[in-house]
């Protein structure tokens, strides 16, 4: 044993597996009233599988929602696969949870936010610990905006 306890890769694994355990449930049986997703990640992760057309228009990251249509959820311990539709064009993608950034569910104003090693100053420290949020700061490109040109929306402002 090291001496010291790795708090910041505990909470991370943690946290991955409460995602796991949610889309589980989800896959099983289906999203409850009214809760969805709206699941940030690395596209440049080297486990991701998304279409060459989706990693060109969101080289870096893409949010994706999991709301009124979504099919063939699969998921696994490493992280899962499902099918959304990008202008009536369905895409099997892959996310690792590894490749996560956040993970939020609006309905009940839940949200993980996964920190980087490049998003801390920390000189190879372990992974900075989950940070549990009550108001999502979420944003998403639109789906009408023409290829290269980004809108960004704040989510705050649908908010009941």
């Amino acid at each position: 044993m090291s001496g010291v306890i790795d708090y910041g890769s505990l909470m991370h694994r943690a946290m991955r597996s409460l995602i796991q355990q949610v889309l589980t449930d989800v896959a099983e049986t289906g999203l409850p009233g009214q809760h969805h997703f709206f699941i940030t990640f690395d596209t440049l992760h080297p486990d991701v599988e998304i279409a060459d057309w989706l990693s060109d228009r969101y080289p870096g990251e893409m949010t994706v929602v999991m709301q009124h249509w979504f099919d063939n959820l699969n998921v696994t311990d490493e992280g899962f696969t499902v099918t959304l539709n990008f202008g009536d064009s369905p895409e099997p993608l892959y996310i690792p949870y590894d490749a996560i950034k956040t993970f939020v569910d609006p309905s009940v104003e839940f949200g993980l936010r996964f920190e980087s090693q490049e998003d801390e100053d920390n000189d190879g420290a372990a992974p900075a610990p989950v940070e549990l949020r009550h108001e999502p700061a979420i944003v998403e490109e639109k789906e009408e905006a023409p290829k290269g040109d980004a809108e960004v929306v704040s989510l705050d402002s649908f908010r009941k």
